[in-house]
């Protein structure tokens, strides 16, 4: 796109900018755009501009409010205008709380991109405290060229140079902030450096050192600018690197090649240690990109310097400040003046279909397209109504005659009866007789009044349940429920015009009378799960045993014993069915007791069902049995079930060492069994004075479940001294050595422990 003079030419233009303008005023003097006013002109281009550059300009007020809230420490909540918070507002608070955390933190002032814009925009504001321009960190040996930065638009007066407007006939004609910012929309498109948004179009220009070509768009470096170069590098070179300059000046040379056509810079191009390092003009900022730059909002990050009474338009680079100006109704701000609204030629009159709206300084009336003929007056309906010539005209008829109206007319008829008031003559003219203003309709009794005819007059009577109020002269409704309370109705008595009307409570309904009120029996209804009991006014549900009452009031829950009881209902297992529970054994050694409760050991010794052989002994233990074979050992004979002798010895050592006689014993515990718990005690019998003795666990506490503790000399003890969690057998062989008279006698018990699961 080429820069034109003026490529939004002719009427869509001034309307555009009109309405656009108008749109602007609103959100002044308003703060919102939902009622905006729409010409009834091109509706939808002028009801567009306004509605954007309505809302743009609330927008940019809500964010600058925003902010402010943020810095003086007020809660971001949405506008009160604004409950849904749709507003920036409450955006560019949180934002500037950003940037406020990370000042107070001592941390750099970054811009991130990925907040987007204002977000972006405002945390950098509040973090800097107001400085938008970000220099880039780097150090400053060598010294970059100098630049000249090109000054603000509204700060500069009669300046032709690259950012100003030398023409100000260019805005004679248009409100400020209506023109079309090409450069905005088409972003870097439309000029190799600078952009410069103009009224109705936009010009290129170049940075320092750059001239602007023929196109009117592209820059090229001016003539002298590289040996102005070279001439600075040369006057810094020390004499002692005299012989070197050739090479220096070629270096230098290379280095400005890089900032050739401003390099990859958007705007400035500087070399700095032989990198290049990107900045921008005044009014803007340098992007995350490093090579960008983007436009500051200064009415948005609190950096103009707009009055009091004036409006902050931000434009690329710079801003503008627009004087706040209040029209009363029916103007609209034009060329800084209010001037006259036609509601007729835009459409926002009220005139009705058979008015024509004709226009007036500050407002419109409303003409009627009806003519009524003669006899006839047009009400303000713009109904025709019969004029009574008989009573507007001085003098209608001759004296002598009587005036009578007619429709749209009147005669005029020799007066020869005279009546009174309330009376005329007769079709005969011969008598007075009574004018029925009842049926006539010539009466004056208002709504809720019935008319009464008498002779000569009439009589205006209130309808039943009304009563006459002589303060408004009209009939006003009696209130039957307030003037006999309690005697109406039995519960609630409710006034309605003319009567009243009884109702009763949640419960009951009305009963024939219309008068008393009598119970209903919802539980015929079957409202209830289970049970129901009807109650006066109400009702109640309740469950049958084993069921409780759920929360809606109504249904029934199955109460869940097992869980209720805490594991005192059943020994074993405890099963929940609807309405009660049921105990439950484990599936083999068990069987319920006769209480339902129990879970009893069956004894498969006792009852045959083991499968032992006949050399093994049975023996029972909790849900289960063992099959035991007790044999002894060589040189020991079998004196009882349990017990086994040694037959003889060898030598002495022998003797004192091999058990004298080997025990068997059975023990039975559960996994429950609490510890430390003895288990066995063992000694001689009988004992004697001076006995003392050893106790060893010889073999089976691998594990070390077990332990041996002496109670006395000749007393001791074995115990289990850790839990055993799982059913478990053990074959434990008890050693006890007995000191008797000075000689050693050992003793064996070989103990089976049977640990089972709980299971009552």
């Amino acid at each position: 796109m080429a820069p034109a003079a003026d490529p939004l030419a002719g009427s869509t233009k001034e309307l555009i900018e009109s309405c656009c303008g108008a749109g602007q005023q609103w959100a002044i003097d308003n703060g919102e755009c939902t009622e905006i006013p729409v010409s009834g002109m091109d509706g939808d281009i002028c009801r567009i501009a306004q509605k954007q550059c309505c809302v743009s300009t609330v927008k940019e007020n809500s964010c600058l409010a925003g902010m402010i809230a943020a810095k003086e420490g007020d809660v971001c909540g949405p506008e009160e205008n604004d409950p849904c918070g749709g507003s920036s507002y409450k955006q560019c608070c949180d934002c500037c709380n950003l940037g406020l955390r990370l000042r107070s933190e001592g941390k750099t002032c970054e811009s991130n991109i990925n907040l987007g814009y204002p977000c972006s925009h405002v945390m950098l504001s509040c973090c800097e405290g107001g400085d938008h321009f970000i220099h880039p960190e780097i150090k400053r040996h060598p010294e970059p060229l100098p630049t000249v930065t090109p000054e603000k638009v509204s700060e500069t007066e009669d300046h032709n140079e690259a950012l100003s407007i030398s023409n100000e006939a260019e805005l004679s004609n248009n409100l400020p902030g209506d023109d079309l910012d090409e450069c905005l929309i088409y972003g870097g498109e439309l000029c190799q450096h600078l952009c410069i948004n103009t009224v109705g179009s936009y010009k290129c220009s170049c940075f320092p050192e750059f001239t602007l070509q023929d196109d009117g768009t592209s820059c090229s470096p001016d003539p002298d600018r590289g040996q102005a170069t070279r001439l600075e590098a040369e006057a810094t070179v020390p004499p002692a690197a005299s012989l070197s300059q050739p090479l220096l000046i070629m270096s230098l040379q290379e280095e400005q090649d890089k900032c050739k056509d401003n390099g990859p810079c958007k705007h400035i191009c500087n070399i700095v240690e032989g990198n290049v390092v990107c900045s921008c003009l005044s009014g803007y900022t340098i992007m995350a990109d490093g090579i960008s730059c983007e436009d500051i909002n200064e009415c948005v990050t609190d950096t103009h310097t707009c009055q009091r009474r004036e409006h902050c338009v931000n434009t690329m680079g710079s801003f503008k400040c627009l004087q706040e100006l209040s029209c009363q109704p029916g103007y609209e701000l034009k060329d800084g003046e209010c001037v006259d609204i036609d509601e007729c030629e835009r459409g926002t009159h009220s005139c009705k279909v058979n008015f024509v709206c004709q226009n007036t300084e500050g407002s419109f009336y409303c003409e009627s397209k009806q003519r009524c003929m003669d006899g006839f007056l047009q009400d303000p309906e713009g109904n025709c109504v019969d004029i009574n010539e008989c009573t507007s005209l001085p003098e209608p008829c001759k004296p002598g005659f009587n005036c009578i109206n007619t429709v749209g007319s009147y005669t005029c008829q020799r007066n020869m009866l005279t009546c009174s008031r309330g009376y005329h003559s007769n079709e005969e003219g011969t008598r007075c007789i009574d004018v029925d203003e009842c049926q006539t309709g010539v009466h004056r009794c208002g709504d809720g009044q019935i008319c009464h005819n008498l002779p000569g007059a009439y009589r205006c009577d209130c309808k039943m349940g009304y009563q006459y109020d002589a303060f408004s002269r009209s009939c006003i409704d009696i209130n039957e429920c307030w003037n006999y309370p309690g005697r109406l109705c039995q519960h609630t008595c409710e006034n309605t015009p003319g009567s009243y009307h009884c109702t009763c409570s949640s419960g009951f309904r009305l009963s024939y009378d219309g008068k008393h009120c009598e119970d209903v029996n919802e539980c015929d209804t079957s409202p209830c799960s289970q049970e129901c009991a009807n109650v006066y006014g109400s009702y109640q549900c309740y469950c049958r045993q084993g069921f409780q009452l759920a929360e809606d009031g109504h249904s029934c829950k199955d109460i869940d014993e097992c869980t209720q009881s805490a594991g005192i209902l059943c020994t074993f297992r405890c099963v929940n069915v609807p309405g009660s529970y049921q105990c439950a054994c484990p599936e083999q050694g068990y069987t319920m007791a006769a209480n339902g409760r129990t879970c009893r050991d069956i004894d498969e010794c006792a009852i045959g069902t083991h499968n032992c052989s006949a050399a093994e002994t049975c023996y029972n233990i909790q849900g289960s049995f063992r099959c035991l074979s007790f044999e002894c050992p060589s040189n020991y004979r079998k004196v009882s079930d349990m017990r086994c002798e040694r037959i003889s010895c060898f030598n002495y050592l022998d003797c004192q060492n091999t058990p004298v006689r080997i025990t068997y014993y059975q023990l039975n515990f559960q996994t429950n069994i609490v510890v430390p718990a003895h288990i066995f005690r063992i000694g001689p019998s009988p004992a004697y004075a001076g006995d003392n003795i050893i106790l060893t666990i010889n073999k089976g506490n691998e594990e070390n479940y077990f332990s041996t503790r002496r109670l006395n000399s000749y007393t001791g003890i074995v115990y289990l001294q850790r839990q055993v969690k799982e059913p478990k057998d053990f074959l434990l062989d008890v050693e006890m050595k007995l000191w008797r008279q000075g000689t050693y006698t050992t003793f064996l018990a070989k103990i089976y422990i049977f640990i089972t699961a709980h299971a009552y």
